[in-house]
């Protein structure tokens, strides 16, 4: 374990707010897969058979910090273990999955996308950079660059710079977000009938303040979430039903010794939204979690 200065520091304390971080070398730009990951190509897999949250399927567990956002964790060992230690030297900056934590980062590259923003989205938590600004929204979606000019999305498989905590205060992720990557993610399928399934509005978050009855803290709860939300996301050709299922069963039996309430409601609206972000088809997944929930809380006559 390495000592914790600098960057490093920052990304400790990130991970203590639930946000899963990562080191960035000069350029902004996340630092080169190690040898035995570094041939994954567009047309198929690395040698190491990839993440299993990238694009192709697998089983590496790479202990670097490799394939760029899919690195990002909030375990504190994996930060600082030695095979980090040598990018937390050479690193100019940290990063952060917003998709991890449940967040969205509208990224405003200038000043006419700055513009545009304040006449057409709802005010939430506002960071500027160095020529526009990082708008932070509370909900995860698929992520996008070039949605309008100026404008880019980064959420889900993405990563944004950490520069400060900003200013304002974080509102719920808006239709007007979602739509902006051309579809509305949970109107991506439509039903038999060629109706379109109904939009998914913007989701509140699991707060102790109307969880008095969970005995859980806040990391252990946002931890769990953002784990079992990535590994849904990371299902972008098949599976993220089933799997939206067994996360809602998990997180279900992490409350099973808790009087309640815990705001299990606002967890389950999480993982569905995180299946239909991946394409599932939003009543599919509604039936997923409730079943996944429903095997574990729900006691048979």
């Amino acid at each position: 374990m390495i000592r914790a200065t600098g960057h490093l520091r920052t990304a400790l304390w990130l991970a203590e707010l639930g946000l899963p971080a990562m080191p960035l070398r000069a350029g902004k730009l996340p630092f080169g897969n190690c040898s035995a990951c570094s041939s994954s190509k567009a047309f198929g897999p690395c040698r190491c058979g990839d993440r299993p949250n990238m694009k192709y399927a697998g089983p590496c567990q790479c202990p670097a910090p490799c394939h760029a956002w899919a690195a990002a964790t909030t375990d504190p060992a994996v930060l600082t273990s030695p095979a980090w230690a040598r990018a937390w030297r050479q690193a100019g900056g940290v990063a952060y999955h917003p998709g991890g934590a449940g967040l969205t980062v509208v990224d405003l590259d200038n000043a006419d996308a700055v513009a545009w923003a304040r006449g057409s989205l709802p005010a939430t938590k506002t960071v500027a950079t160095t020529r526009g600004e990082h708008w932070i929204y509370r909900g995860a979606m698929q992520s996008a660059n070039g949605v309008r000019p100026g404008v880019d999305i980064k959420s889900a498989m993405s990563y944004a710079r950490w520069i400060n905590t900003g200013t304002g205060t974080m509102t719920a992720l808006p239709d007007t977000v979602r739509t902006l990557v051309g579809r509305e993610e949970s109107t991506s399928t439509r039903s038999r009938g060629g109706e379109v399934d109904s939009s998914s509005p913007a989701r509140a978050t699991w707060d102790r303040l109307v969880t008095s009855g969970c005995r859980h803290n806040d990391t252990f709860v946002r931890t769990g979430l953002q784990r079992g939300l990535a590994r849904i996301t990371a299902c972008r050709d098949q599976g993220a039903g089933s799997t939206a299922y067994g996360v809602a069963r998990f997180i279900a039996k992490q409350h099973t010794a808790c009087p309640g309430p815990c705001g299990l409601e606002i967890l389950a609206r999480h993982i569905i939204d995180a299946a239909v972000s991946v394409d599932v088809p939003e009543a599919y997944a509604e039936r997923a979690v409730a079943n996944g929930f429903g095997a574990v809380l729900v006691k048979a006559p």
